[in-house]
């Protein structure tokens, strides 16, 4: 599927809810998440510095532009130091292509990759200048220090001078949903509440934090963001325990890293990967099987049901977009790629450079496969967003809900109750109508027309578990004439307490060419 090349503006991030609640905001280092219009700054950053992602390796700058976005951070956090602050220090390093100052570089000669530990020594001296900027302000015991990462270690070899590391004991690295490339660090200096040096087994995952540092913050979670897909874990940062729960990943594209179209679920010690290309399985005991090598599926069969049946009704609830078949596959290359040798199973050498010959015709063969082919990356120019706040509302209960955790057409119990939208179309062409909605419990199956230009576009709500709980769907396409319309949305049906919450419907050219992704 198609990859959102933007972080939709609506959607509610962690800045925009501190920022309300009185915290100054600042980003230093990279954003990723689109470009104008769709920066730090619209999505609740007061302060957003981004300097060269690469920069000449020196110990005073670093190899990643380390200690200039460090000097940044440091400037912001003494600028605000008496009231709350937000300080996100997302850095380039040890993101490819990796560089490092030649003197570290010469202090770690004798490690796996001499250029990657010295990475790791800057981005460590980097960190710890932001902290000793807060301890010496006198800020120590009123400030949450987190570092933590959004993938494991680059295992394979992507760029010249990788790989960059190994991950053991676990299987594979960044791109993959083994082991090797879903565990991360998770460090947390919290005073009065983490003890020093305590370690927690319990696995969380990034969308915990969200909750996590709001509820440390003293911020309502249900009145500022709504439903989210991830749990305080400020219990177990407490020494406390919190009740079992199911984890889910989604990832359903091809990878530079070598990685397949997946998705896996995980309860208690059982892990269960499904490959989606043919919807073979695999189960994994992470307790007696921490690499990921004993397929127990076959000896398992009513777990790998179990498991499976969670897996394929977490994605229908989320929405989760699947890949379609490839009209131009090419099975003796997929077989090259994936089968005859697998990066998951990759092992390393003493060294990188060791490692690299072993894996270099592979790389070749990979590289050559995707030359001159782009991710489809979807741009935002050209799509026309009609947003919940810019509706006519026509009716008796339905009405536009404002809190930054809705943003939507809400109220929606009366199903003659109507909106619609008034749009000027530059380019004419072929357009998708995608709709973002969300339905309760008990209140999906609602039917729905979209109408545009003489078109009736039908759709089912799908319940979501909550009305605030989004979700994406393309209901199909129009074809549209430059000038001005009308896009009206009319509910056919109400077999429940509401029709939905709707927060967005999207128009997107068909024929508009993707763009080249960003970043990792």
């Amino acid at each position: 599927p198609r990859i959102e090349g933007q972080l939709p503006r609506e959607e509610v991030t962690i800045a925009e809810v501190l920022k309300g609640a009185g915290y100054a905001t600042g980003l230093f280092g990279k954003w990723h998440l689109g470009g104008a219009g769709f920066g730090p700054k619209e999505q609740g950053f007061d302060v957003a510095v981004s300097p060269p992602a690469n920069t000449e390796p020196t110990l005073e700058t670093g190899g990643k532009g380390e200690f200039l976005i460090t000097a940044a951070a440091e400037k912001f956090i003494d600028e605000h130091r008496e009231r709350p602050f937000f300080c996100y220090v997302p850095h380039n390093n040890p993101h490819i292509p990796l560089a490092a100052a030649p003197e570290l570089v010469e202090k770690h000669r004798d490690a796996f990759h001499p250029v990657y530990a010295a990475m790791i020594e800057t981005l460590d001296n980097a960190v710890g200048r932001l902290m000793a900027k807060v301890d010496s302000l006198g800020l120590t015991d009123r400030t949450i220090f987190l570092f933590t990462s959004d993938n494991g270690g680059l295992h394979v070899l992507e760029f010249p001078g990788t790989p960059a590391t190994y991950n053991r004991p676990y299987r594979a690295g960044k791109g993959y949903l083994y082991e090797g490339g879903l565990r991360e660090p998770l460090l947390i200096r919290w005073p009065g509440v983490v003890h020093a040096g305590s370690t927690c087994e319990t696995p969380v995952v990034l969308t915990d934090l969200v909750p996590t540092l709001l509820e440390a913050a003293g911020v309502d979670v249900a009145k500022t963001v709504g439903p989210l897909d991830g749990v305080s874990a400020t219990m177990l940062l407490r020494g406390g325990s919190v009740p079992p729960r199911t984890l889910y990943w989604h990832f359903p594209h091809y990878t530079n890293q070598g990685s397949r179209p997946a998705g896996a679920v995980r309860e208690g010690d059982w892990k269960l990967v499904e490959q989606y290309e043919d919807g073979s399985v695999e189960l994994y005991n992470l307790a007696q099987d921490i690499r990921e090598t004993k397929n127990l599926a076959a000896a398992e069969p009513v777990r790998v049901d179990d498991l499976r049946r969670k897996l394929h009704a977490w994605r229908a609830r989320v929405g989760a977009w699947m890949p379609t078949p490839n009209p131009e596959f090419a099975p003796a290359l997929h077989r090259r790629l994936y089968v005859d040798q697998d990066p998951s199973q990759l092992i390393a050498e003493q060294t990188a450079a060791a490692t690299e010959p072993h894996w270099k015709a592979w790389r070749e063969a990979m590289n050559a496969a995707v030359r001159g082919r782009r991710p489809a990356v979807t741009p935002a120019a050209g799509d026309i967003r009609l947003h919940a706040k810019d509706a006519r509302v026509h009716g008796q209960t339905m009405r536009y809900e404002p809190q930054p955790h809705k943003n939507v057409l809400g109220f929606w119990t009366n199903e003659n109750d109507w909106a619609d939208w008034e749009f000027e179309v530059a380019t004419p062409g072929a357009y998708e109508v995608e709709v973002q909605q969300g339905c309760g419990a008990g209140s999906g199956g609602a039917e729905v027309a979209v109408e545009v230009a003489g078109r009736t576009l039908k759709f089912t709500v799908q319940e979501t578990g909550h009305f605030q709980h989004m979700i994406q769907r393309v209901i199909g396409n129009v074809e549209l004439a430059a000038g001005k319309h009308t896009l009206a949305v009319k509910p056919q049906t109400k077999p429940g307490a509401a029709v939905m919450d709707l927060r967005r419907i999207v128009l997107r050219p068909v024929d508009r060419p993707a763009v080249t992704s960003q970043g990792r």
